[in-house]
């Protein structure tokens, strides 16, 4: 299948694309370390190419003690060792180019690693002129500022007897705050951007941008006062070029937020990554892993305000899966009997509505979440979890239950390439375990079978360039109340579109609008046609106006 190749330079190219997000110490591994690296990206190009996304979402790369995983970033103009050399990127971008897809890499501007040179150098004295490149607190040993908990657990606040001073940490105590309040720290961030765009990057991803306008005094983390302000001068001093793109995570992000930080003018970003569905699965006012039924009705009224609210005053991010979270067919979808079903019905419900879907490396393939004994997970978050709800008193099989479900590493198993050894993902020892499906999922079988999921996601990219109405339709859900079906139509004034899923393992009644009773079938997961929707079926009808 031929792909249509997006011109990068112009405006607004990422509206018509798809995404695929990539971590890269999971995807490749070509030197036998068990950690996947850069070349092994390169020698996957042209499966990604079949594919047929338009750009690649290139998980941190930076140097880095790996802390996080790469987000604690020690030189934002360097490249890890572990995944090779400046030289290798180079080559990436050039050869991704190649093939019609654009690289976005991902950077932490909220934070560095306690490594960067700039906190070795604001350790020095409170006079250094680094040392405002932080956020620093006066205080005694014993009394921290305030009782903020970082993300990870903990304070958020670490102590540093030489200066009589606290820092302050959202994430690990590995990982200092940044002072964005500071304009010279602006700049070097600005230096940064401008570094990698001369690389040929067509963009980045920024982890965690909501929070660099924190107020820590007034417990304000996400969405700061100075918030937009911020993204307007860094669209205005760094992101000069034309078709540069830029997607926000934004965890505290609501409808009206993403609509500024969004705007169709580009004053701010190109769209933002916000999680209001990911948490509708979460007991209300707890933490993720406490988990609650899974409600269509709830994920449906959700995805109808962010798909009206923003329609025509900003853009929105399409995804379920990514590095921090659990394989979605093991939470929406069924990862046994209908594994291949629900993938396709989960993915022709996202790529339906207007935005810019992501696919999450495995997540073409229907890669499940993996159960794991403590002792072989690698995230931090997942051992911080565990010791500290197990003094908390709860039933250590319980914190099992909710990391199994929850825990980030569900994501993060390498990549299934094969059905030989370790799935075709390294030669040596994997730094976190295959999942032990991999003889029955796998990109081989996948790319062998004319009706896996990879061809289906395959059409779903094609229909998008194709099909007016995936970029332009305006959206309206049928049926909201239903407990099995989620359908909707988007809506131009030359076309019309129906998207039909049954999110439930049983058959289920829907009746096709009379004006779609004669429409071109776009996509559909079942070959044959039936009065009744089966088992996680899906569909996309589409009719021109004449």
């Amino acid at each position: 299948m031929a792909n249509v190749i997006l011109d990068k330079s112009k405006r607004g190219w990422w509206k018509s694309a798809v995404f695929y997000e990539l971590y890269p110490k999971s995807f490749q591994d070509t030197t036998g370390s068990g950690v996947g690296d850069l070349r092994g990206i390169l020698s996957r190009l042209d499966y990604l190419e079949t594919l047929g996304i338009d750009a690649i979402w290139l998980c941190p790369i930076c140097a880095s003690p790996q802390v996080d995983n790469g987000y604690d970033i020690s030189d934002f103009c360097a490249i890890d060792p572990m995944f090779g050399t400046m030289a290798d990127m180079e080559e990436l971008i050039a050869e991704s180019g190649k093939r019609g897809i654009g690289i976005l890499i991902d950077l932490t501007l909220n934070h560095t690693s306690n490594q960067h040179v700039w906190f070795r150098e604001a350790l020095k004295s409170r006079d250094n002129p680094y040392h405002d490149y932080y956020v620093w607190r006066d205080g005694t040993p014993d009394v921290p500022p305030n009782d903020m908990r970082a993300t990870f657990g903990g304070s958020a606040w670490t102590y540093v007897p030489e200066l009589g001073q606290w820092y302050f940490h959202q994430f690990a105590v590995e990982q200092p705050d940044l002072n964005w309040e500071n304009p010279m720290l602006r700049r070097e961030l600005y230096d940064v951007i401008r570094f990698w765009v001369s690389k040929g990057v067509a963009g980045f991803r920024l982890d965690v941008i909501d929070q660099i306008a924190k107020d820590p005094d007034r417990k304000i983390t996400a969405n700061g006062p100075r918030l937009h302000e911020y993204f307007r001068e860094l669209s205005r001093e760094a992101l000069l070029e034309e078709g540069l793109v830029t997607v926000g995570e934004a965890w505290g992000a609501d409808t009206q937020r993403a609509r500024l930080y969004s705007a169709p003018d580009g004053s701010e970003l190109s769209m933002v990554f916000q999680f209001e569905h990911i948490g509708l699965d979460q007991q209300p006012g707890k933490d993720k892993w406490d988990l609650a039924p899974l409600s269509l009705p709830k994920l449906k009224d959700c995805f109808r305000r962010w798909q009206q609210e923003l329609y025509g005053t900003g853009w929105n991010s399409l995804f379920f899966n990514n590095h921090d979270l659990p394989r979605i067919v093991s939470r929406w979808g069924e990862d046994g009997k209908y594994r291949v079903e629900s993938a396709k019905m989960l993915a022709t419900m996202l790529h339906g509505m207007q935005g810019t879907p992501y696919i999450y490396q495995g997540e073409e393939l229907g890669m499940t979440n993996i159960r794991l004994p403590l002792e072989q997970y690698q995230d931090l978050e997942i051992h911080n979890l565990f010791r500290e709800r197990s003094a908390q008193g709860y039933d250590p099989q319980d914190v099992m239950e909710s990391i199994w479900a929850r825990g980030r590493d569900n994501a993060r198993t390498p990549m299934q390439w094969t059905s030989g050894p370790n799935a075709g993902f390294t030669t040596g020892t994997p730094w976190l375990p295959v999942n032990e499906n991999y003889r029955q999922i796998n990109a081989e079988a996948a790319l062998a079978d004319p009706n896996s999921i990879f061809y289906y996601y395959q059409k779903l990219i094609a229909l998008r360039k194709r099909v007016p109405e995936f970029r332009d339709g305006s959206f309206t859900l049928l049926c909201p109340e239903d407990e099995q079906v989620f359908a909707y139509t988007r809506d131009t004034d030359g076309g019309h579109m129906l998207v039909v899923c049954n999110f439930s393992g049983t058959e289920a009644a829907f009746e096709i609008p009379e004006a779609f009773r004669n429409a071109e079938v776009l996509i559909t997961n079942y070959e044959s046609e039936a009065e009744i929707l089966r088992p996680y079926e899906a569909k996309i009808l589409h009719y021109k106006k004449i």
